[in-house]
């Protein structure tokens, strides 16, 4: 009997930020335990490939590179993803680019969210809603099956070999702690000087490593020369991040924001305490891992949420949502963490 044929191969895509293509990975995860024996390409944004090139689950990244010939390089992947001939076209995003791929893609199913401006050529519209608790992860799952109702799919990412070399010598130093102190958005940062409470207040037998990428590096080298604590080290942009994911993977604990490392942790697992400032888990981008924690402020404030996504400052001026969650709230988590791992 000859080999049955492959299905058709599904192009997911997702030219949005870090932390929207590692939630993403959650798709290729159902999609392997669904139809193992689809094969699935992935288009993102070009800078984010790292994150999927080596994905056991991805026949094939695609790469828009926004900045460089921005428009020509969306006609050219459109030339491209019509001579692939999908079988499906999910788009996760809702912005007319990436409708415009999907819509003009040929394939014959076309889906994506009711709020994209292509959504009238699409085959399958599925409403978008932020909130009621529902996680992005939920919201993108709905796109391959309209009534999945079973538990959220956690992100993977896997390490390579070589990101678990770079690794594995700040690994074997003993117990450490990571911290990823910055974001993109300022009002969706703990404040410089609150992360130096946390340094001078953690317990002293931990190494802690200062993450982030090459943008971070600045604020990251600031924060270490304004603490006193020892044993602090500054890795940001030394390495990948799937590097820096296996890491995390290691610590008794990471501190970050409502960012993209929070969905690095997500994505292998890794401890993970997420202190929230402006934004609300309310939205639905919340931790995923099997140690997760969410601290924010106890107090009620009538202006948080100021937004979805965050600010380049206050609006109001005072960023109360930062600057009042107490230490102790941080280092709670903590000794929660030790008594896990114990």
């Amino acid at each position: 009997m000859p080999e049955p044929a492959a299905p058709p191969a599904i192009l997911l895509i997702q030219t949005a930020f870090i932390g929207d293509v590692i939630l993403a990975t959650a798709l290729l995860e159902y999609l392997r335990q669904t139809e193992p024996a689809t094969p699935v390409d992935f288009l993102v944004r070009k800078g984010n490939e790292g994150l999927v090139q080596h994905h056991p689950h991805v026949r094939r990244v695609l790469v828009w590179d926004k900045k460089a010939n921005k428009y020509g390089g969306l006609w050219q992947l459109l030339k491209q993803i019509r001579q692939t001939n999908y079988g499906r076209v999910v788009t996760l995003q809702r912005f007319a680019s990436t409708g415009l791929l999907t819509a003009f893609s040929g394939a014959p199913e076309r889906i994506g969210f009711d709020k994209n401006p292509l959504a009238f050529r699409f085959t399958r519209v599925i409403p978008h809603v932020i909130g009621a608790g529902v996680h992005e992860v939920s919201r993108n799952l709905h796109l391959l099956d309209p009534a999945y109702e079973g538990p959220v799919v956690p992100p993977r990412l896997y390490p390579t070999p070589k990101d678990e070399a770079a690794a594995a010598p700040y690994a074997a130093v003993g117990p450490y702690i990571c911290i990823a102190p910055t974001s993109v958005w300022f009002t969706k940062q703990f404040p410089e000087e609150e992360w130096l409470k946390l340094l001078a207040a953690l317990p002293p037998q931990y190494t802690v490593y200062l993450l982030g990428g090459p943008p971070d590096t600045a604020a990251c080298e600031q924060l270490l020369e304004r603490t006193p604590r020892p044993s602090v080290v500054n890795l940001s942009g030394k390495l990948s991040l799937l590097a820096s994911a296996a890491l995390m993977r290691g610590a008794v604990l990471n501190y970050v924001n409502d960012s993209a490392p929070m969905h690095l942790c997500s994505a292998v697992g890794a401890p993970v305490c997420a202190v929230y400032c402006s934004t609300v888990p309310f939205f639905g981008f919340g931790p995923l891992s099997p140690f997760s924690r969410i601290v924010e402020t106890e107090e009620e404030l009538e202006c948080r949420p100021c937004g979805l996504h965050g600010y380049k400052a206050c609006p109001l001026g005072h960023f109360r949502c930062a600057h009042g969650i107490r230490t102790q709230q941080l280092l709670a988590v903590l000794a929660e963490a030790e008594v896990v791992i114990r």
